[in-house]
């Protein structure tokens, strides 16, 4: 053999194991997007067991506007009916939106309180600015 046929060989043989690791990444991550998805399905299948009609279309409401805030919801519920907080009942309504109430007050934000010697730093900036003016 020469030194051109096995180049072309190797050459060959090069795009053939290219070929199969391109597949075999378009395999793996279909798979992850398949296993991504079942969980997506099974936590959605669990949220319309746990939610009545009315509460579910609340959530559904919330998740559109705060994704966010919808997602750490869905966690809240789903945490609860893994504890058998619900006994096995579904949410209405109206206990959904003491669930929100209660989320909304512990995710609340609070003003930052400045100390009062941050705020006669700040004072004393205002006044040098007018000065400068």
């Amino acid at each position: 053999m020469t030194d051109s046929e096995l180049d072309a060989i190797r050459a060959k043989r090069l795009v053939e194991l290219q070929q199969q690791q391109t597949s075999s990444n378009k395999n793996s991550q279909s798979s992850a997007e398949e296993k991504q998805q079942q969980q997506e399905d099974m936590r959605n299948t669990m949220l319309s067991s746990l939610l009545t009609q009315e509460a579910r279309a609340r959530l559904n409401m919330i998740a559109l506007t705060k994704p966010e805030k919808g997602r750490m919801i869905e966690d809240i519920l789903i945490q609860n009916a893994r504890r058998g907080a619900f006994g096995g009942r579904k949410v209405s309504e109206e206990q959904f939106i003491g669930l929100l109430e209660q989320v909304s007050k512990a995710t609340e934000k609070k003003p930052k309180l400045i100390s009062i010697d941050d705020e006669l730093h700040l004072i004393l900036i205002l006044i040098n600015t007018i000065l400068k003016k």
